[in-house]
């Protein structure tokens, strides 16, 4: 076994991680065969509105006569899908934006980097919130104002680390052989800051989710009858306190979800740079 994986398995906080991330994952792959009444989780039926949580109703049923619990495990679907879209998305501009400005230099790192310090000057769910607002509320005007303000995050570490990489000897024996540029810094140099894009990646699912969660919550985000958590706290709003379960659930849905990525992200960097490894 690696040793990289040897040390995140035995790592108790880790593997909480993992198992939160799995189940998770379950739900978003399964989440039609885990749930007693999956049509609940969008159909109206006001009979049973206002159910608490019983034997029939797990989370209990909302405003609208929707099963609470189906809803909840359907919608880590749609959270780790905007969390994967996202992150790709981010990744696929903030990469390679990071990894030329780093190699070259000059103008293009000057240009890079001014714009990267643009974006990161708004707190990013201020900046996603501005995007969002010119578009219409769905989950892709989510996915996509949020991809909008998350690629810094990826550009600035990947600049950071291609600089320290630039400066070793084996990128000047390429240099000195006629390499390509591209063949430098794609099967050279990306490898090498690799480490630093998984971490910022698994850590970023998390805050994305997150952040996306409370787009949704302040009417910005998924549009009704999405499943998704953050919309489904803002709807509960209207039946507190006594409907206090339907916002209690979604809600720690997200915190668990967070929670699974911070701590496997935190694992993940503690192998990548065993300098941050954290007191035991």
């Amino acid at each position: 076994m690696p040793l990289a994986l040897r040390r995140l398995l035995t790592d108790p906080s880790a593997l909480l991680g993992l198992g939160i991330l799995l189940v998770m994952l379950v739900c978003a792959v399964a989440g039609e065969q885990l749930v007693p009444y999956p049509e609940d989780a969008f159909d109206a039926k006001p009979w049973q509105r206002l159910e608490p949580p019983s034997a029939e109703f797990w989370f209990g049923t909302d405003g609208l006569g929707r099963d609470v619990f189906s809803r909840t495990i359907m919608g880590a679907r749609v959270a780790l899908m905007i969390a994967l879209s996202v992150v790709v998305a981010a990744m696929l501009v903030g990469v390679p934006l990071g990894l030329l400005a780093g190699y070259h230099g000059g103008w293009l790192s000057e240009v890079v980097m001014r714009v990267t310090d643009v974006f990161q000057a708004v707190p990013q769910l201020v900046l996603a919130l501005a995007f969002a607002a010119v578009m219409r509320p769905s989950v892709s005007s989510a996915m996509l104002a949020l991809a909008l303000t998350y690629w810094p995050f990826f550009c600035r570490i990947v600049y950071g680390e291609t600089r320290r990489v630039k400066s070793g000897l084996f990128v000047d024996a390429l240099q000195a052989q006629g390499a390509a540029t591209g063949r430098i810094l794609f099967l050279h140099v990306l490898p090498n800051v690799a480490p630093a894009i998984i971490v910022r990646a698994t850590i970023g699912m998390g805050v994305t989710i997150l952040v996306a969660a409370t787009l949704g919550f302040l009417g910005m985000g998924a549009a009704p009858p999405t499943p998704e958590w953050g919309l489904m706290v803002a709807e509960a709003r209207k039946d507190l306190p006594e409907g206090w379960w339907q916002s209690l659930f979604p809600g720690l849905a997200i915190l668990l979800a967070v929670l699974g990525f911070n701590l496997v992200g935190d694992a993940v960097r503690d192998i990548a740079d065993p300098r941050l490894r954290r007191s035991r």
